[in-house]
C-alpha cells in the first residue's frame, strides 16, 4: 500500500493510474528523478521488481513525443526504456527501470574510454537511422529561438545588462555566422541532450533517457552535448581523442561526417558555441523563472567552453568581446564596438 498526500493531486491520480495497470495495490512510490521540465519520475516497487512512472501533466508536457522518440531508438538498437503502459490524455507512463547510476556518477579516469565508447556506439546507432520527416526540422527559426535565450534571459535578467545597438549588431552578427554553418551540415536523428545525467550505466550499456525533444538536425549537435557535457569537464586532449573515434566510426557507419576531420572539428566547435550560447540563456531561465538556482553553478563551465571556441576563430570574436564587457573585463583581442 502506499500513501499520497493530499496536496498532491497529480501523484494521487498517477497512483490510481497505476492500481489499475498493475492490477493490485501492493506496491510502493518513491522519488526516482526530475528534470529541468515540468515532467516528474517515481519508482515503482512491486513483486520484486521495479517500474518507473512518469508524470507529464498536460498542457506543460506532451507524452506523444516520449513514445515515438523511445520506439525510434529501440528501432535503432539503442537501449531506451520499454514503454509498459500509458494513458496520453493524462501523461502518465509505466516505463521499463533503467536503475539510477548515471555516467555522471560512474565517469572517472579509469572508466571514461569505455563509457564514452559505449555513448558513441549508440549515438551512431541512432543516427544510423535517421530519415527525413519523422521528427520535427532543427531549422532556422528553432535555432535562432534557442539562441535568443541568451539576450533575454541570460544578458537581462541573469546579468541585468541592457545591449546597445553596437553590442545587439555584433551578436547578431555572430548568430548569423554560427547559424549558417549549422544549418550546412548533415542533418541526422538529434537527441539534443545527450550528456551525462540523461545516460544510465546498465545492461546494455548505456540505457538513453530524456529523448522527447529529439529532431532532425546538424550531425554534430549530439557529440558536443556528450563530450563538452556542462556537468562534467575533461581536458580538450581527450576531447578530441573521443572525436576522432567518433568520426572514424560514423564514416565507417555511412554517416555524412565530413571526410576532412580538421573541418569535422570546426563543424563540432561551431555547433557547440549554438548549444553553449543557448544553455547559458536556458540555465539562467531555470533559476529566474522556475527557481532552479542550482543551475548558475553549472554556467562557469558551460561558459569556459564558450569563450574557448570563440577565442580560435577570427569570425566569432565579437562574441568574445561581448562576453568581456558583459563580465567589465578588458578585452584583450584587438576589437572593440
Amino acid at each position: 500500500m502506499m500513501d499520497t498526500p493530499s496536496g498532491d493531486p497529480r501523484l494521487t491520480a498517477l497512483a490510481e493510474w497505476l492500481r489499475g495497470e498493475l492490477r493490485t495495490d501492493r506496491f510502493t512510490l518513491s522519488r526516482a528523478s526530475e528534470d529541468a521540465s515540468f515532467r516528474r519520475y517515481f519508482r515503482v516497487a512491486f513483486d520484486d521488481r521495479a517500474l518507473v512512472a512518469m508524470d507529464a501533466p498536460p498542457p506543460m508536457e506532451n507524452c506523444r513525443p516520449f513514445v515515438q522518440v523511445a520506439q525510434l531508438l529501440h528501432d535503432a538498437g539503442v537501449h531506451a526504456p520499454e514503454v509498459h503502459a500509458r494513458d496520453l490524455d493524462r501523461g502518465f507512463l509505466l516505463l521499463e527501470d533503467l536503475g539510477s547510476v548515471t555516467y555522471l556518477a560512474r565517469l572517472g579516469a579509469s572508466t571514461a574510454d569505455a563509457l564514452y565508447l559505449d555513448a558513441i556506439d549508440a549515438l551512431i546507432r541512432f543516427q544510423r537511422a535517421s530519415r527525413e520527416g519523422v521528427l520535427p526540422a532543427y531549422d532556422e527559426p528553432l535555432l535562432r529561438r534557442e539562441l535568443e535565450l541568451f539576450p533575454d534571459w541570460y544578458v537581462a535578467r541573469h546579468v541585468g545588462r541592457v545591449l546597445d545597438d553596437t553590442q545587439r549588431a555584433a551578436l547578431d552578427g555572430v548568430f548569423a555566422r554560427v547559424l549558417a554553418n549549422n544549418l550546412a551540415q548533415p542533418r541526422v536523428f538529434v537527441h539534443r541532450d545527450y550528456h551525462s545525467r540523461n545516460l544510465m550505466v546498465c545492461e546494455p550499456n548505456p540505457g538513453v533517457l530524456d529523448f522527447q525533444d529529439a529532431v532532425y538536425g546538424p550531425v554534430t549537435y549530439d557529440l558536443v552535448s556528450l563530450l563538452r557535457d556542462a556537468y562534467i569537464a575533461w581536458d580538450e586532449e581527450r576531447q578530441i581523442d573521443w572525436a576522432i573515434r567518433y568520426w572514424e566510426r560514423a564514416r565507417a557507419a555511412g554517416i555524412a561526417v565530413d571526410p576532412d576531420f580538421g573541418i569535422f572539428w570546426r563543424d563540432f566547435e561551431w555547433m557547440g558555441v549554438q548549444r553553449q550560447i543557448k544553455v547559458l540563456g536556458i540555465f539562467a531561465r531555470l533559476c529566474h523563472r522556475d527557481g532552479k538556482a542550482g543551475y548558475v553553478d553549472d554556467m562557469p563551465l558551460v561558459m569556459a567552453y564558450l569563450r574557448a571556441a570563440c577565442g580560435r576563430y577570427r569570425e566569432l570574436a565579437p562574441m568574445l568581446v561581448l562576453l568581456d564587457a558583459l563580465e567589465g573585463r578588458e578585452s584583450g583581442i584587438g576589437y572593440t564596438f
